[in-house]
């Protein structure tokens, strides 16, 4: 059976490629999802980004009704501010692991508190888009194991 998990991206990740490669490095995010459709043949991905709040919201309360198991987030900046997007993780149940690209602890002191770190599956930070990968083979791992 085909795991069914959710990849979100929040404000800005559309601009992959273009944004400060020393941060994000050069890949866009039609680049890291098709490296991910190719790593993971046996696990339906679906991929969703947006720059509005709401909007995320939103697809992570459709996630929690249309079979989704699993989610793997970059909230990007939202991480650090959106109450909103932690209840939303809080009320679906699903397990999620949150991304990001750059290492937050060597930026702002701001970017080092997410509202999200201590409900999440995992969190993975500062490996590239390669974190990505990373977070797909850990939720599959827990899927896994909360099936047997």
């Amino acid at each position: 059976m085909k795991s069914k998990l959710l990849v979100i991206n929040g404000p800005n990740l559309n601009r992959l490629g273009k944004r400060d490669n020393s941060l994000y490095g050069s890949l866009s995010l039609k680049d890291i999802e098709a490296g991910l459709h190719e790593s993971f043949p046996r696990t339906e991905l679906t991929f969703f980004q947006s720059n509005h709040e709401g909007a995320l919201i939103d697809r992570i309360q459709e996630a929690a009704e249309d079979g989704t198991r699993g989610i793997v987030i970059n909230p990007g900046a939202y991480g650090h501010t959106s109450i909103a997007l932690r209840d939303a993780f809080l009320d679906v149940g699903l397990p999620f692991i949150e991304v990001h690209i750059s290492n937050v602890y060597k930026r702002e002191e701001f970017r080092r508190k997410s509202l999200l770190s201590d409900i999440a599956s995992g969190v993975i930070v500062g490996l590239g888009p390669a974190g990505y990968e990373t977070a797909v083979t850990a939720l599959n791992r827990l899927l896994r194991q909360q099936d047997n």
